[in-house]
Formats: structure tokens, sequence, C-alpha cells
């Protein structure tokens, strides 16, 4: 049986599990705590299987993978019938460039392992690292908003009428936003597909508040 190993409030692994919710691939969800009180994601038995310490973490078979970008690939190329990218290869690329600004720019510096970082070595109490995700977040959703307002690519969401990596990467970060108290009023463009996405099966199912290991 397929497994993804995930924390409810990740939005890495909340990425794979709207992709696996999209192509109708059930799972068996294997819950990792991340809370400094656990470190869950610390334990022996979980880094002798992934070395990284890191969520999410899938089994597909014989297949074994991190990172959140690699396995949203892999799971577009093994199970192609409902796809996440579009047939063009520029359009491909377009949308690779939009999940990116997320996955590559705007999500590491939220990470767990950052914010404990800030707060143990550099003294930041959390008011500062408040502002610090503030600012980052805003940083990348500005040019996201940029490219998505003058775009002819934008419709209903962020590539015309059909769900992309991009939606799949956009709405775990609007999550992230909210959380932080991102001023979303300044980008509507972003709000207004966060909005489409998140009345649709795949995203309910893959949100944070309906897993398994959810307060």
């Amino acid at each position: 049986m397929r497994k993804l190993y995930s924390y409810f409030r990740s939005s890495a692994a909340y990425r794979v599990r709207v992709a696996l919710a999209v192509k109708g691939l059930e799972y068996d969800y294997c819950a990792i705590n991340l809370l400094p009180s656990v470190s869950g994601h610390k334990q022996l038995d979980y880094l002798a299987l992934n070395p990284q310490g890191r969520v999410p973490f899938l089994i597909d078979g014989d297949v074994q993978l991190s990172q959140s970008p690699a396995i949203l690939e892999y799971l577009e190329e093994q199970y192609p019938e409902t796809p996440l990218l579009p047939e063009n290869t520029a359009d491909r690329a377009y949308v690779r460039q939009l999940m990116n600004i997320v996955a590559c720019d705007i999500h590491p510096l939220q990470n767990s392992s950052v914010q404990g970082s800030l707060k143990r070595d550099y003294g930041l109490d959390a008011d500062d690292v408040g502002r610090w995700n503030i600012r980052w977040i805003s940083e990348g959703f500005k040019a996201l908003e940029a490219v998505l307002s003058s775009s002819q690519h934008t419709g209903t969401y962020c590539f015309g009428d059909v769900l992309t990596l991009a939606d799949v990467c956009l709405i775990p970060q609007m999550n992230n936003g909210r959380r932080y108290d991102v001023p979303m009023e300044e980008f509507p463009t972003l709000v207004r597909i966060d909005a489409a996405c998140s009345e649709l099966a795949p995203f309910i199912k893959a949100a944070p508040k309906n897993q398994p290991d959810a307060p």
C-alpha cells in the first residue's frame, strides 16, 4: 500500500496530499509530529527511512522519495491520467516557474528548522519571527500577484480553468500566509484563485484541519 509520511500543518506535505487527491490515489497516512516537544522527524526509525528527517516522504511500491517537488513530478509522470502540467513545453515551464516561486523561494524561509534557528542562534523572539514570516511571504506573493494578474494564462486557476501544480503549491502557502497574518488584501488575484481551489474536493480532503493528526 502507498504510504505518505506527513504532518498536518506542513505545507510541503499539504501539496503532496492535494496532488494525490486530485489523481485519486489512496494512501496510508503516517503522521510525523514536528513539534519540538515531540520531534518525531528526529527519531532514529524515521531517520533510517528518510535521512533528511523531513516531511513529506512517499513510499509507492519500491519507490521511496523525499522533497515535495520531486514527489509531485514523480506522481505526474507515474500517474498521468489526471495531469497537473500542461501539454505544451513552454506552458509546462511557466507552471513550474509559479510552483517554484513558492517551493524554492517562499516556503524554505518558513521552515520550522529555520524558525528554530532564528530563535535559538540569533536571539529573535516570537514577534521578530512573525515579522520575518510576513516579510518573506509577502515578497514572494508580490511576485506571484504581478505575474498572475498580468498573464494571459491566468483563468479560474493559475493556468486557465484547469488545476496545475502551480495551484497545488499556491494554496498551502496561502494557508501559511493566513496563519502568519500576511495582509492578503494586497494580493487579490491570489485570494481569488485560493477561494476557487478551496471549494474543490481534493483541496478540502487535503486541508490541514481534515488530517488524522490535526488537533
